[in-house]
């Protein structure tokens, strides 16, 4: 950063000063020099603050509680208090948001963040007052806006908040998504196919029962993920430092949690212990967890419509995926799986963020984890990720879906899979030998036990029928049909 003596000042920047001297700032910033030092020494991801609107509307929320309970106690003055109270409101209608330049990944555990708030509503309030920017005697960032705290209890509680706050987005896309695959499994019910495990034909199945697992898989998680988010609801604020709540007063945790909780609309409480609070992430750690969950379902899912839909002439092809743009620069006429190969790849990524948020978790020391920056990064670089994926799955492809019905079934007619549905009624042994007949030369499995008159056709139909091949029935056959033995080998050598 530029250092200068002189009093002369340059065109479009003002001066302001810290511990480590003074320094030039742009005038029409709503930032401050603390703010300019980080931006100059953190140029790492190039994910600015701005980014996450919740994170900063977060931030906003913490300072305007807490200078509601600052007032409250008499240690801020009601002009002050409705500076910063005003300036905290722009910043949740979405104003001013640029001004939130620091990078994401930092050092100081959020020092610089919790700065670059400070310093903004310090200026936004000044300018509400009636005064300069910068003009720092009449609203301080660190005496007023900062009052009764530390970065290390508004930061973490700011994090928390911001996740909470975006959790719902996510959520509702989740619900969205499961819902999107619910109605393809009841327009895909009665379209009979074949299940397989081990990538090998088991038996048959009905494509709506394959998009109902998907559904049902990812509904799971949408009370898991809102559970895991009340966890998040329990806060450090009000500790400072190290969670011994120094320099504040006895009666301030309690009145700035309820007065986020009322600002916010989400019931905080105090951490029961804040020196605990202050360094554990394992919230963070239990909330990424969860991501991580939900994304190897997606890839899992993901995988699964790009292998039913392959071909379209030399694979499965048992369905169709909407095709969203061209596949090959040299192969005419080919379409590419692009939005599930996507959602693959965001699935990765969030995989890998919960191994940074963990060893960033397991790298706090003493009282304070310094790495929580990078633990608030990705967990709602994760959040903002998966949302955004399962809204493009939903409208770009599971909506789109349809379905080859005649490819469906002409696979469930020629599998030797369906031998297990033959089994209670012609014997383990007569099954094996006939689908051992069947893959050996070619013919069909049905056509086999009909020419052997191991069960009448009128049996058949009745086991064939799709109904009754795809949940569990009671039998009313007798015993199974006794098993033809193979021929006897010779297992004297000849001559002997």
């Amino acid at each position: 950063m530029e250092q200068s003596s002189s009093k002369q000042v340059p065109s479009g920047r003002r001066r302001e000063k810290d511990l480590l001297g003074e320094a030039w700032v742009p005038a029409e910033a709503y930032y401050g020099i603390q703010t300019q030092r980080a931006r100059e020494n953190f140029d790492l991801s190039g994910v600015r603050l701005s980014l996450f609107s919740q994170l900063i509307k977060a931030l906003a929320l913490v300072k305007m509680a807490c200078a509601k309970a600052n007032n409250r106690l008499g240690l801020l003055d009601d002009s002050k208090a409705d500076a910063i109270e005003a300036a905290g409101r722009m910043l949740l209608d979405g104003r001013y948001h640029d001004q939130f330049i620091v990078d994401m990944i930092q050092g100081g555990a959020g020092t610089s963040t919790n700065m670059n708030a400070n310093e903004v509503l310090a200026n936004i309030g000044l300018e509400y007052l009636g005064y300069q920017r910068g003009e720092y005697a009449h609203l301080h960032p660190n005496n007023d806006v900062n009052m009764s705290q530390s970065t290390n209890d508004a930061y973490p509680t700011a994090v928390r908040l911001a996740i909470v706050l975006k959790h719902g987005e996510l959520v509702q896309a989740l619900a969205s998504l499961r819902d999107a695959f619910a109605a393809k499994s009841e327009e895909f019910a009665d379209i009979i196919k074949m299940g397989r495990t081990q990538l090998q034909d088991a038996v048959p199945m009905t494509l709506g029962q394959e998009f109902r697992s998907f559904a049902s898989t990812l509904g799971e998680d949408i009370e898991r993920i809102a559970g895991l988010s009340d966890l998040l609801k329990e806060v450090n604020l009000g500790g400072t430092a190290i969670g011994t709540g120094i320099n504040t007063d006895p009666e301030y945790a309690q009145l700035a949690v309820g007065y986020l909780s009322q600002l916010s609309g989400f019931e905080f409480k105090r951490a029961s212990d804040l020196v605990e609070a202050s360094s554990d992430m394992g919230a963070f750690v239990l909330f990424s967890g969860m991501l991580k969950r939900l994304a190897v379902k997606l890839s899992k899912i993901a995988n699964d419509l790009r292998m039913l839909s392959m071909g379209p002439r030399c694979g499965l092809n048992e369905i169709n995926l909407p095709p969203q743009q061209p596949g090959s620069s040299i192969m005419p006429g080919k379409i590419n799986p692009v939005i599930p190969e996507a959602v693959n790849q965001v699935a990765y990524q969030v995989i890998g963020n919960d191994i940074a948020i963990t060893l960033a978790a397991e790298a706090g020391q003493l009282q304070l984890n310094a790495m929580e920056p990078l633990i608030a990064y990705n967990v709602l670089e994760s959040i903002r990720m998966l949302t955004q994926a399962m809204d493009m799955f939903r409208n770009r492809c599971v909506r789109g879906i349809t379905a080859n019905a005649e490819v469906c079934q002409a696979m469930v007619d020629r599998s030797i899979g369906i031998i297990t549905a033959v089994n209670p009624y012609i014997g383990y042994e007569n099954a094996t030998r006939i689908a051992k007949q069947a893959l050996e030369s070619g013919r069909g499995v049905l056509e086999l036990i009909r020419e052997e008159g191991l069960m009448s056709e009128a049996e058949l139909n009745e086991v064939l029928k799709p109904a009754n091949m795809i949940r569990p029935r009671r039998r009313t056959t007798a015993s199974p049909v006794p098993s033809v033995p193979e021929p006897v080998q010779d297992l004297v050598p000849a001559g002997q």
